[in-house]
């Protein structure tokens, strides 16, 4: 995240909590920004939707490596974009997950199944196949029910 786009700028520093007011808020996370003006995230009352999230490494900000990583840097600021609009992975209802190659998926499943163990209670994912750019393996976006 640049200087000029710090997390506390946006929400007053204050943490939000399950209970959101009705008004659009726009979710920043330390260390996790887009090229572009957006937003992380927005929560408009219990409804939150992410926007693109990659798996990059938060030291350098680019691509990590190995599929696996990416995996695993993904999903790690899905946690902590759904945590810092006020909710916890229970609340997250879909991922969508684009993929480079769609039969990497085992890298995606093992970082999924320490998230998600409860096969009753999982979220919804669909995952496809896309023309990712910039050394991108894979790339997700959610939507969140935050009651």
């Amino acid at each position: 995240m640049d200087a000029d786009h710090q997390a506390s700028q946006h929400h007053g520093g204050v943490k939000l909590g399950r209970t959101a007011p009705a008004a659009r808020t726009s979710i920043y996370v330390e260390g996790f920004s887009h090229k572009n003006p957006i937003p992380a995230g927005c929560r408009v009352g219990p409804l939150l939707m992410s926007g693109s999230i990659q798996g990059n490494d938060p030291a350098t900000g680019k691509p990590a490596a190995t599929i696996e990583a990416q995996c695993e840097y993904m999903l790690a600021n899905v946690r902590r974009i759904v945590e810092a609009a006020g909710g916890s992975t229970g609340d997250i209802v879909k991922l969508t997950v684009w993929m480079k190659d769609r039969s990497q998926r085992p890298a995606l499943n093992k970082p999924w199944l320490e998230m998600f163990p409860d096969a009753a209670s999982r979220p919804a994912r669909h995952t496809m196949q896309a023309d990712l750019d910039m050394g991108k393996l894979v790339e997700c976006d959610f939507t969140a029910w935050i009651a």
